[in-house]
């Protein structure tokens, strides 16, 4: 089954629209929110908690699977659908996010925006001290030296796509070189022209190897520059993907990240369901929808959980005066709080556990935080994307991003 999309309601005087992805593995209601499960597993949850939260489909990492257990290893297993025991849909990025994350970002010391340092960027892998890049890149591919070893692995187009075939995910990206906010005009376009190529090797690969029900996204890259970006969106909405993503580097603030998502939907085929890569912040999100976007990730939700973070609604923020949506679980005023983390908030987290018995799990490091914090900032995020498709359908839209 190849994938087919339909969009069902589109927000009057916006690009915001919802739809559904139809795919061997499930529908996908849009805009979706997708928990990243790096090395197959969401950090502190089983499968059965993502059915339990209703998650639609998770996101897994090609770079890190090849590495540990092995693309070969989970094919022999089933792929990584029998692997996890998830049956609902996966998506596999390409390698190309560690283009940037094992190079550029360490170099730089940037995020994919930046003023995001890169470990703000990255749930898989810690840097300190050694700022030198992991990897080598070349026109025909990327030579990476593994952070667990040293040992070398070397992705091309072919094998990405080769090893994303064989982790069997419903949705593969292309392989790219994601770029720094840092980099030069110059630098960009070089890459911009590597990615492009790239693209039309991935398809190659992907037309000779695919299996049946499995879709290959393109991914629009050129940095902040405006006529990079524009090209990128003409040749890769131009090519015969099932999909296309946005990736790279979205600036250098938030304004820069909006104006790239202005100049580039436009150019983008319609029909065609749109991923903007690594990013999942509320303000993000709603931004998002409003220009077109249809689907998300970030490791952002689940790295808060697990760092004291915990999302709360605006009623309760501005009642509770948290800053940012985020509750502060460490923080002393929470000792004796027999208050969930958010009143009108459903989660299993919410009607079990207080505040109180949450700061000490934290302060304790015990691992049952780990899994109660995650559960409850997953749940957050899907409720709120089923809020977003809610306020799309009923002509709520504009009165619902303003309020955020």
């Amino acid at each position: 089954m190849t994938l087919a999309f339909d969009i069902h309601h589109r927000a009057p005087n916006s690009r915001a629209r919802v739809g559904v992805i139809h795919t061997a593995h499930g529908d996908i209601e849009t805009p979706a929110f997708m928990p990243v499960a790096t090395q197959a597993s969401v950090k502190g949850l089983t499968a059965q908690d993502l059915y339990d939260l209703d998650a639609q489909l998770i996101i897994c990492n090609t770079y890190h699977l090849a590495l540990r257990p092995g693309a070969e290893q989970i094919a022999q297993l089933g792929g990584l659908h029998a692997f996890m025991n998830w049956q609902r849909p996966i998506s596999t990025d390409s390698g190309g996010f560690q283009v940037f994350s094992l190079g550029a970002a360490i170099r730089d010391g940037v995020g994919k925006i930046a003023d995001i340092f890169p470990d703000e960027a990255r749930d898989d892998v810690e840097i300190k001290g050694d700022r030198t890049p992991l990897n080598k890149i070349d026109d025909d591919g990327v030579t990476f030296n593994s952070h667990l070893d040293g040992s070398i692995i070397r992705l091309t187009p072919e094998r990405s796509i080769e090893i994303q075939h064989q982790l069997g995910a419903d949705f593969i990206l292309a392989f790219d070189e994601c770029t720094s906010p840092l980099d030069t005009y110059e630098y960009t376009r070089e890459a911009l022209g590597r990615t492009h190529h790239w693209a039309e090797r991935c398809l190659a690969q992907h037309a000779q190897t695919k299996r049946e029900y499995q879709n290959l996204f393109g991914i629009v890259q050129g940095g902040a520059y405006r006529d990079l970006r524009e090209e990128s969106a003409r040749v890769i909405g131009g090519l015969p993907f099932d999909g296309l993503a946005i990736g790279g580097s979205l600036g250098k603030s938030k304004n820069d990240m909006h104006a790239i998502l202005e100049w580039t939907i436009p150019l983008l085929p319609d029909g065609k369901p749109r991923h903007l890569l690594g990013i999942g912040e509320l303000e993000d999100i709603v931004n998002g929808v409003e220009r077109g976007i249809d689907l998300f990730d970030c490791a952002a939700p689940t790295r808060w959980a697990r760092n004291g973070a915990l999302l709360v609604s605006r009623a309760i923020a501005q009642r509770d005066e948290i800053k940012n949506n985020r509750l502060t679980i460490a923080n002393a005023r929470y000792a004796l709080d027999t208050a969930p983390i958010d009143s009108t908030c459903e989660c299993l987290t919410c009607k079990n556990y207080s505040r109180a018995y949450l700061h000490h799990l934290h302060r304790a490091k015990e691992l049952s935080y780990y899994r109660l914090a995650t559960i409850h900032n997953l749940h957050f995020m899907l409720t709120f994307m089923r809020d977003v498709r809610a306020a799309i359908r009923e002509n709520r839209w504009n009165n619902f991003r303003q309020g955020l």
